[in-house]
Order: structure tokens, then sequence, then C-alpha cells
């Protein structure tokens, strides 16, 4: 099967020796069962990711690829910045399966590698708006927009990109993945590796932030 992923460069991981596993009993996604698992199973797939099967991440890729864009986007608000970081994140994952111990979803977990890797993106695509909001305020820009215009899924999907640069990343990610994905608080926590009150309280003070600006029209 195809992958729309840079297969050439897992390859490479290959070559390298598997992960070594721990003597620690494991938890239930990677618990070893009587018999081997059949191939193509949410099992098959943790021993081959740590066995950094390049196959295997195809498959992965396959399986999570839209959910994991689908956050990028959200996070990022740039496609440019969000394909980046995907391929960014599926790179990463073989080695990052050392951390994986079965206590969330295969789906859950790439989430919180791009997470952990967001940051330089975030920056990235922040600049990008900026320059292209210097460059229509120098070419002149469009003419005034009616309130109605102004009210259009890309005019406010625009306003509200501004408004999370502002951010705090933290307070960003919590943001987008409390209030945009409707995750629950539990979730957040184990995706960004931080406590349930963390997560409240970094979803809190977005929030607080994001109203003040919206009372004060202030959305660039």
């Amino acid at each position: 099967m195809a992958h729309g992923f840079d297969i050439a460069a897992a390859e490479r991981l290959e070559a390298d020796d598997p992960v070594q596993h721990s003597s620690a009993p494991v938890t239930s996604e990677s618990a070893m069962p009587d018999r081997p698992p059949s191939e193509g199973s949410p099992i098959w797939l943790v021993e081959q990711l740590r066995a950094k099967s390049a196959s295997a991440l195809g498959r992965a890729y396959d399986l999570h690829h839209e959910s994991v864009r689908a956050f990028a986007r959200r996070l990022l608000g740039d496609d440019a910045a969000a394909e980046d970081l995907v391929q960014e994140t599926f790179i990463a994952l073989p080695q990052a399966m050392r951390r994986f111990d079965g206590s969330c979803s295969l789906k859950t977990f790439l989430t919180s590698i791009a997470v952990n890797r967001a940051r330089h993106h975030v920056r990235a695509a922040s600049r990008r708006r900026a320059a292209m909001a210097r460059f229509r305020v120098q070419a002149g820009g469009p003419p005034t927009c009616t309130p109605e215009e102004q009210l259009g899924q890309a005019q406010l999907a625009e306003a509200l990109n501004h408004l999370l640069d502002r951010l705090p990343l933290q307070q960003r990610i919590a943001f987008v993945l409390c209030e945009v994905e409707e995750r629950t608080s539990a979730e957040v926590g184990t995706i960004v590796g931080a406590s349930q009150t963390t997560v409240r309280s970094r979803l809190f003070h977005a929030k607080r932030k994001l109203r003040r600006a919206l009372a004060r029209g202030d959305l660039r």
C-alpha cells in the first residue's frame, strides 16, 4: 500500500537494533497473548513499531495520519506547518515507542508526540500569519467588510488563529484539545503529561484571555 509518508526515512530505522523490552509487567495493549498476535492487530502493530519496522510505521500512518493532521491544523492554523508536524511526529514514533506502556491508545500517544514537537511549528505558523498581515496592510488590504461578511467562517477562523497566537503554548494546546477537539481533561492530561487540575487551569486562563480579546474587539 502506498503511504503519504516519507517511508525511506522510516526504512533507515530498521538498521538499528530493536528497542529492548523491559522485564516489568506490561499493560493491556502491549501484553503478550498465548499465541503470536495476528498480523495487523493492535498488539502486532505495537510490537512491530517497537522493533522499528518500516512497514508497521506505514500501517500506523495509514490508520492515524488523519487525526494527527486534524489536530495539527487546529493547533497551528497553517496547512504547511501542520504537514511538517505530521511528518515529524511519525518519524519520531519508533524511538518514542519505548515510552508507550499501553495505558492509552496509539492514536492518543501520537497526539502526545505531536504536542511535544509543536513548539517551533507554532512559532513558524505565527510568523507566516504576521507576514501575511503586514503584506495585506502594505498592499492596501481588502475593502471594509460588512458585519455579515465578517461573520464568515474563513474570517472567524483567521481571527481565532491570531488570538491563539497570543496564548502561551501550553494554554493554546489545552484550548485546542479541550474546546476544539472536545477531549476530556483526563485524556488531555495523558497527552501533555500533566494533572487534570493543571489542564483545567491552563484552559481557564486561555478562555479568559480569549474572552477579553473578543470583548475588546481585538481580533488582530
